[in-house]
């Protein structure tokens, strides 16, 4: 068996963890496709801006019920 370079041990725990982090946005809900491997992540501001024009208003949460 040959011995696999530190680049290429790199480069395969990159993919694995690309891979992994896809599988968890399809577990939540979010559509993915094998193409989503190749494209670069947001940065963090963009996933913030995203984040916060998906928000609710308070107004659209469904009311408490009663006794709480």
């Amino acid at each position: 068996m040959s011995q696999l370079t530190f680049k290429q041990k790199q480069a395969h725990y990159e993919k694995i963890r690309r891979s992994n982090y896809l599988a968890s946005l399809r577990l939540a809900g979010s559509d993915t496709s094998p193409a989503d491997l190749e494209k670069p992540l947001r940065t963090r501001e963009e996933a913030l801006a995203k984040h916060r024009q998906e928000e609710l208003p308070p107004s659209a949460l469904p009311p408490k019920p009663d006794g709480q």
